[in-house]
């Protein structure tokens, strides 16, 4: 029998739909707040990730790819945006799994419905907080993570410290980040997101993203989205790859 699930959220904008379509729907946008993706920009185009199909391209007020796996199962994934005032938009977006195989222990259905509800509320914050800060600006994407799944919630506490957060920081908390890479300055960031699975930092020109491997038994990581002009991602990459593998070597 078929396992359906879905997760729908909706959210006002402060840029009219054009700039939330460019946002959503092209790699460009994607890059700056959720991560990479080109889009061939037609109904039945590619796109690179997921091994998905482009199901509806309407610019800019529907945008929706479907991408399907071995074992009978597909998700789609839906932005449907229109304008609120003329200046703001309302962005209505959903993402529909269905799985037609067997659901067995290893395919875990509970625990992957749980990462779907919290990264999108995740994800969709930092939509936001791009289009606020950011929108229109070329970004880079600095992914890395540890080469071990951790089911120890203390290398999250430990990744946490090293930040510099303290143990009663909250949402709004200003601080210093020593950033990693070739300059190695201090930055000036505010957390933007704070929470057992996640932490989001916003810095003049970066969106800092670290992510909790211990919840769903998978490798501590982290997803940037870097502003700063003439950003060198491999470079950057493994600065903070290395700083990855450093706070797991004071923890030990």
């Amino acid at each position: 029998m078929a396992r359906e699930f879905e997760v729908c959220r909706e959210q006002y904008l402060p840029v009219p739909p054009d700039q939330v379509w460019n946002a959503v729907a092209t790699g460009p946008g994607n890059l700056g707040w959720l991560y990479p993706m080109e889009i061939e920009p037609r109904v039945g185009g590619k796109v690179t990730r997921g091994d998905a199909t482009v199901v509806a391209w309407e610019p800019p007020h529907h945008f929706a790819v479907r991408a399907t796996q071995e074992g009978g199962f597909s998700n789609t994934l839906s932005y449907r945006v229109e304008s609120s005032d003329g200046v703001t938009s309302h962005l209505r977006m959903g993402i529909h799994w269905v799985h037609t195989g067997v659901v067995d222990d290893a395919w875990n259905w509970d625990a992957k419905t749980d990462v779907a509800e919290k990264y999108v509320d995740f994800h969709q914050h930092a939509l936001a907080e791009y289009l606020r800060h950011f929108a229109g600006r070329p970004a880079v994407y600095v992914r890395a993570q540890r080469p071990e799944p951790t089911a120890d919630p203390a290398n999250f506490a430990a990744l946490r410290r090293r930040l510099g957060l303290a143990d009663d920081a909250a949402v709004g908390d200003r601080f210093t980040l020593l950033a990693p890479g070739p300059e190695h300055d201090p930055v000036e960031v505010v957390v933007d997101w704070l929470s057992t699975d996640f932490v989001g930092l916003r810095g003049p020109d970066a969106l800092y993203r670290f992510f909790n491997g211990s919840t769903w038994n998978v490798p501590v990581w982290l997803g940037h989205h870097l502003f700063a002009p003439e950003t060198d991602e491999e470079q950057t990459t493994k600065a903070w790859t290395a700083w990855l593998d450093d706070t797991h070597a004071q923890e030990l």
